[in-house]
């Protein structure tokens, strides 16, 4: 599987937990749509298939992570 940069996979989550901060979900349907689309670049990038854990399996692969501990990934 291709892996995304993890530069990619920053900007995702930032961009995906800003709109979830700013209750995209409840805005235009051009802002849902971003929103909506985000999610999914999310779950192709990280190989899975819903956002949650496209988010965690993200944040695993960026710097800093503990690739060690895979139980989040494994719930």
């Amino acid at each position: 599987m291709l892996m995304a940069h993890p530069a990619v996979l920053s900007n995702l989550i930032e961009q995906y937990e800003t709109l979830r901060v700013l209750h995209a979900e409840d805005g235009s349907p051009e802002v849902r749509q971003r929103m909506d689309d985000i999610a999914y670049t999310l779950c192709v990038s990280t190989g899975t298939r819903d956002v949650d854990t496209a988010l965690v399996a993200a944040r695993h692969r960026l710097p800093g992570a503990c690739p060690e501990d895979d139980s989040v990934l494994m719930a």
